[in-house]
């Protein structure tokens, strides 16, 4: 299975394949002026790109001064769309649920965060959650075709306090930043995927819970709910890429947990090798741009 990355090294842009190990060298290839989502939509062999190119090693020493990126991340953030199904595993299907899961939109590519980096969920947030989840990659090619060039893994965090409260507040309830690893696996969406949640507050572990999600443990067909969303014209613009959040197992909410300001949250995708770590942090908007004003 092969593993795309993005990462900025030394103020450079670089491309590379593998999930990078914390002991070892990392082998990078400058992007230069390459368009990874194009050549991937267009049938490229990223592995024969690499070959053919110049490679830049990063000791290991130097590891912690790389910066990865989203994968195939726009350089303009409005041409990238960040959305997804919300109730689409069986553990929490019932007689309410609808032929075609809910879309929700959470932004555009400035929403992304990857690990180590702030989650951003308003003040006035009534409970919020995580949601691990794969996280389906699409790019638009030249003639507005969506085409799929691989899946990554993320935390759709939610304010699902407040969907509760108002059902019609879905659209508001997912308008907080999105964790997103940077790995992009080039692969068909995996069947399934298990792993852990770890919360913790004040340094310490506060709350702890499974997971089990993939394309197996949906109750939708993914070809079908995919296949209704990218029927509409207004999503599929050339170039733009799109990143399908497909839903979530049971989270920390449905345990009575209720998460705050500064918590950390860990998702360790153990069933393949991936962990994503990110800080909530509530606060408002308004008032964050009063504080630079003012400063």
């Amino acid at each position: 299975m092969t593993v795309l990355f993005e990462c900025t090294y030394r103020g450079g842009r670089y491309f590379g394949l593998g999930l990078p190990k914390s002991d070892e060298p990392l082998s990078l290839t400058p992007l230069t002026d390459r368009n990874l989502g194009k050549l991937l939509t267009e049938g490229g062999d990223v592995a024969v790109l690499l070959a053919a190119s110049e490679t830049v090693t990063v000791p290991v020493s130097e590891l912690d001064t790389v910066s990865f990126r989203p994968p195939l991340l726009p350089d303009h953030l409005g041409d990238a769309v960040v959305g997804g199904f919300m109730q689409t595993h069986n553990v929490k299907v019932d007689a309410d649920t609808p032929s075609q899961p809910n879309w929700f939109l959470k932004g555009l590519g400035d929403v992304l965060r990857t690990s180590g980096q702030d989650l951003r969920a308003p003040a006035g947030s009534v409970a919020l959650t995580e949601e691990a989840e794969v996280v389906l990659v699409y790019v638009t090619d030249a003639d507005g075709m969506p085409r799929y060039v691989g899946y990554t893994f993320g935390n759709d965090l939610t304010d699902i306090g407040r969907f509760r409260r108002h059902r019609g507040h879905l659209s508001y309830a997912k308008l907080c930043d999105a964790g997103v690893a940077p790995w992009l696996f080039l692969d068909e969406p995996p069947r399934q995927v298990t792993g852990h949640v770890t919360i913790e507050r004040d340094g310490e572990p506060a709350w702890r819970g499974e997971f089990t999600t993939g394309t197996k443990a949906l109750h939708y067909g993914l070809d079908d709910i995919m296949s209704e969303l990218f029927s509409y014209d207004a999503l599929l613009a050339p170039g733009r890429v799109h990143y399908v959040y497909i839903g979530a197992d049971r989270s920390s909410f449905h345990d009575g947990f209720r998460m705050t300001d500064r918590d950390r949250v860990t998702l360790d995708f153990a069933s393949h090798g991936v962990t994503l770590s990110n800080t909530v942090r509530c606060a408002s908007p308004m008032l964050a741009a009063a504080a630079r004003e003012g400063s």
